[in-house]
Formats: structure tokens, C-alpha cells, sequence
């Protein structure tokens, strides 16, 4: 059974604003406003998140350590072997 990786739910959120902080820095450069899926905007979240992405998931890990909370569950659903 896959587990489920509790950083990345701890990660979303910081990912989100990185998308919302690069999105905004873009309108303004452009001075007019831009989607988050601009590759513009994409390709400067990549580079963020690649170049921060393992000090934020140790950051996160060591924040879980010391702060533990509910186990994480096996991720069960639907046998899509079977029929319903």
C-alpha cells in the first residue's frame, strides 16, 4: 500500500505562495496582469523551488519530528481490479 508523504501536504502551501509571489512580481514587471500558468511565471517557480526544495522539505521534516501529529494512513481506495 502507497503511504502517503505527510511533507508534501506541508509543502503546498509555501509552493502556493511562491506561485502567487511570482505571479504578482510578473504583472508588475509586464504592468499588466499575468495567470500563474504563464511560462514566464512557471519557469521562475521551477527554478525557486528547485533551488530551495531540499532545505524546505528538511525544514519541514524537522518541524514534523518536533511537532508530531496523527500517523499517516495508508492511502487505500477502490480496488479498480474488481468491479464495483
Amino acid at each position: 500500500m502507497a503511504q502517503l508523504d505527510p511533507v508534501i501536504f506541508r509543502e503546498l502551501p509555501v509552493i502556493q505562495k511562491i506561485i502567487q509571489d511570482e505571479t504578482w512580481y510578473e504583472s508588475e514587471r509586464r504592468g499588466c496582469p499575468v495567470t500563474p500558468d504563464d511560462p514566464v511565471v512557471r519557469e521562475h517557480v521551477c527554478e525557486i523551488i528547485l533551488r530551495i526544495g531540499r532545505e524546505l522539505r528538511d525544514s519541514l521534516m524537522t518541524e514534523i519530528n518536533a511537532h508530531p501529529g496523527p500517523a499517516m494512513l495508508p492511502l487505500t481506495g477502490p480496488d479498480h481490479g474488481e468491479a464495483a
